[in-house]
């Protein structure tokens, strides 16, 4: 029964870190390269992931520069910018090109506050589920007389705690990335 609740604490541990990726891909006002992971390049017959093209370096907190390693991929990899509508122009000077980090504007931290709350919300619902699962598989595991009662009730308060821990952690990660994104 001890494995059964630390592969639930597994799964947990899972859906916050994919929380915590999904929280680096919106923009707070400082410059992090996370931003553009989700961003894809049309490159040699295939779409690469636009770190596979060239180097991404973060020179001061306000700019992000793409270093393209092949300079036929410069303007794919600028187009492929601009169609991200990360709200970011971007400036190329030979095979580099600039991001400039523009000021957000308080609706548009407003929205980015209401899409950390949708992540956070669906990343709880996916705890939930989780969390039924466990019990379910706990109730089953009773049915079948592999555990007795007493270890169902055991094991069904613990996954509830461990599910309680990670709501919180949830809810913590979420607060500091408002906090972040409403920082000026």
């Amino acid at each position: 029964m001890q494995s059964h609740i630390q592969m639930v604490e597994e799964k947990m541990k899972a859906t916050l870190e994919a929380l915590k990726r999904e929280f680096q891909g919106i923009r707070t006002g400082r410059a992090n390269p996370a931003i553009l992971d989700g961003i894809f390049v049309n490159a040699y017959g295939s779409k690469m992931p636009l770190n596979q093209v060239g180097n991404i370096n973060v020179p001061d907190a306000r700019l992000l520069t793409v270093q393209v390693w092949d300079k036929s991929m410069v303007k794919t990899v600028e187009k492929a910018i601009l169609d991200s509508n990360l709200g970011i122009n971007p400036v190329t000077e030979g095979e580099v090109i600039r991001l400039p980090m523009p000021d957000l504007s308080e609706e548009r931290r407003k929205d980015y506050v209401k899409l950390v709350a949708k992540h956070a919300e669906a990343a709880r619902v996916s705890l939930r589920n989780v969390r039924r699962d466990g019990i379910d598989s706990l109730k089953k595991m009773e049915k079948d007389k592999t555990i007795s009662e007493d270890d169902l009730h055991r094991g069904s308060t613990k996954i509830q705690d461990v599910t309680d821990k990670y709501v919180k952690l949830i809810d913590e990660a979420a607060l500091k990335k408002e906090q972040d994104i409403m920082h000026i």
